[in-house]
């Protein structure tokens, strides 16, 4: 590949970041489009003010857990020190926001950590082993709650779908072999490096797989909270049976590939309530959920990139700026310096 192919390639990686938040924005308004802003506002006046400040915060939290899967992928690089906290956290927290919403994580958010971290010297290989780590951290904690999800769900949930028990089976004894082969890697193949091309990747620790898997957990209950929070005035659900059950809805909507999961997740989750729930105050809590743990971060984390784009051009249009005044001084003073040599 010649260079200029790949500086053209690079350029492409790095403004596509742009795209997916494009996109991401663009699925934002195909999800709320059959719905006017009444119709929003009636679903969600149902539920009461406090569960909603309480998804919020649980919310909050939950994207600062997903900020942590960066700095736990630098650790991984040893790059930590390159890169200060407000940095790992705007890239951890956009790229999450973007992925949520546009799907396909590893491309979506992939592409604008690159933007972000080869501005901030980390180079194109230890992004590639930053993405893979948090991949294998997000699948980790979600395989975990399967497994306790799957025995947590009383089976009567399902009795009238056989499509759904047998589907669920298999994704528990997927997820059970992964989690084993896993743990079996970092045992028996620690100290060892597995090579993808040109990449050589370090086979982690088994300390830094029960952290990943901790941190994947955290932050699949804490994502199950903001639902949690809107539903429970409406259904009465034990919190262990429901974050089992919004557990395995999630991350079937994840391996489905659809963006957010949309459609997937809430058929999984309307699949399993009782018939007797009203599906309109469902609908006004999956809605609630949609916008608080989706939309409000898009928008809030968005802002936040686009202030430090304009920053930071700002910044590059200042520094040019002072280099010309610096260049134009020299050229002033270099005439008078001739004379006096002479």
């Amino acid at each position: 590949m010649s260079a200029n192919t790949k500086r053209v390639l690079k350029r492409i990686i790095s403004y596509s970041g742009i795209f997916f938040f494009v996109l991401a924005a663009g699925m934002l308004w195909w999800q709320l489009r059959s719905y006017s802003l009444r119709d929003i506002a009636h679903a969600i006046i149902a539920i009461p003010f406090s569960n909603l400040i309480a998804a919020c915060f649980a919310c909050l939290a939950g994207y600062f857990a997903l900020s942590l899967y960066d700095f736990l992928a630098l650790n991984y690089v040893g790059e930590n020190k390159k890169v200060s906290w407000w940095k790992w956290m705007l890239a951890g927290m956009l790229g999450f926001a973007i992925s949520n919403n546009a799907g396909h994580a590893v491309v979506s958010g992939g592409a604008i950590r690159y933007r972000l971290y080869t501005r901030w010297r980390i180079r194109g290989g230890d992004i590639v082993k930053m993405l893979t780590i948090n991949g294998f951290t997000y699948f980790l904690g979600a395989a975990a709650i399967v497994l306790i999800g799957y025995f947590l769900v009383p089976r009567e949930l399902f009795d009238g779908s056989v499509g759904t028990m047998v589907g669920l089976n298999v994704l528990f004894i997927f997820c059970a072999a992964a989690i084993l082969a896993y743990f079996a890697m970092t045992v028996f193949f620690h100290d060892k490096n597995i090579k993808i091309g040109q990449i050589k990747f370090q086979i982690p620790t088994t300390k830094l797989a029960f952290v990943q898997m901790g941190l994947g957990i955290t932050d699949s209950v804490l994502a199950g909270l903001v639902l949690y929070f809107c539903l429970i005035p409406f259904v009465d659900i034990s919190f262990g049976t429901y974050i089992g059950l919004f557990v395995i809805a999630q991350t079937t909507g994840v391996f489905s590939q659809v963006p957010g999961g949309i459609g997937v997740f809430e058929s999984v989750f309307m699949l399993a309530l009782p018939e007797t729930v009203d599906k309109a105050d469902i609908f006004g809590a999956l809605l609630a959920y949609r916008i608080i743990y989706y939309v409000l971060p898009l928008i809030g984390v968005g802002g936040l990139f686009f202030l430090y784009e304009n920053w930071l051009r700002a910044h590059m249009r200042r520094l040019l700026n002072e280099a010309k005044m610096q260049m134009n001084k020299i050229s002033q003073l270099r005439p008078h310096i001739t004379k006096k040599k002479k």
